[in-house]
């Protein structure tokens, strides 16, 4: 029997789910024909692959090594089959990005609409998801691009700096919210104008981002730094809902400063001492295939972040 590339989907889809069942439902195929594909593929190698004795269906020794370079084979006829359709003028392509979820506040939309701008044919799909997954996802070929944070980066994960991220106090501006000078609930312990002690901070409310965000654990060990203890009166898992109550409370919270320019009712508060900045990094696979989507999309981030302002990267 020669291969086809279904037997080595056929094969994964088993090892991804450890069930003939939920694999065939997946593959829309009866499970008596996946089963008879499996027993083809290896007859075909001479080896068994699945351990089919237990409760799950598991992958043999053999089966691992094989489904480790069958992965392999499919992700790069996958990227083959992208290069070529990917065309060089942009009149059509795509682009799959993910991102740590505060850039969604304040930078997908404008490089989204810069992208559409300059290359309308061009299809892009964006993933809000935890640095680790982006970078996992990368390396598996699940996304080209994703933006998050310098750091210990993944072997075979490239990261190239885009900008500068500043943490600061924000609150809502108007008739019934706290101003610039009156940041928070209770009216700060100076009248003079310029950042704002942290020790002020101590006892006071805020609204937070919920710790699953990689942001909420700088913005504690900034507090834990400086011997503050906030009372934490709101925890959010969405930038969009801190928006919506800072703007709407008393409450103050701690978010990049880029997101005030984007809504008109929050202020801004600097701290003294300054939160820890951040660096922002545009991360790619290192041996992946470059698309002309990619590389239209890398230029415009670079000239976007510097036209808005944003500080460069160290």
């Amino acid at each position: 029997m020669a291969l086809e590339l279904r037997h080595l989907r056929y094969l994964l889809a088993v090892a991804d789910h450890g069930n003939f069942t939920r694999a065939a439902e997946e593959l829309h195929i009866s499970q008596p024909t996946l089963s008879q594909q499996i027993k083809q593929l290896e007859r075909t190698l001479g080896t068994q692959l699945l351990d089919r004795t237990g409760r799950t269906v598991r992958l043999t020794d053999a089966g691992q090594a094989y489904a480790h370079h069958a992965r392999g084979a499919l992700r790069d006829l996958a990227a083959a089959e992208r290069a070529v359709h990917d065309v060089q003028d942009l009149s059509r392509g795509q682009l799959r990005l993910a991102v740590t979820p505060t850039f969604t506040a304040y930078l997908v939309g404008p490089l989204t609409a810069e992208l559409h701008a300059r290359h309308p044919g061009i299809t892009l799909t964006v993933r809000e998801t935890s640095q680790d997954r982006i970078e996992a996802g990368l390396l598996t070929d699940e996304f080209d691009l994703g933006i998050a944070f310098d750091g210990p980066h993944l072997p075979g994960v490239t990261a190239t700096a885009l900008f500068t991220e500043t943490l600061t106090l924000v609150t809502g501006v108007g008739a019934d919210h706290p101003t610039a000078d009156h940041p928070i609930a209770d009216p700060p312990t100076t009248d003079q104008p310029g950042p704002l002690p942290v020790r002020d901070l101590g006892d006071r409310q805020l609204a937070l981002l919920s710790g699953d965000f990689a942001t909420r654990g700088h913005i504690d060990g900034y507090f834990a730094q400086h011997r503050v203890s906030p009372r934490i009166a709101v925890e959010a898992n969405s930038v969009q809902a801190l928006t919506e109550v800072v703007q709407r409370t008393p409450l103050a919270t701690v978010l990049p400063e880029a997101v005030t320019h984007e809504h008109p009712r929050l202020a801004r508060i600097p701290l003294e001492p300054p939160l820890p900045t951040r660096t922002v990094t545009l991360l790619r696979r290192s041996d992946a295939y470059r698309s002309a989507a990619a590389r239209a999309f890398t230029d415009l981030a670079h000239a976007l972040v510097r036209t808005r302002g944003y500080p460069p990267a160290p």
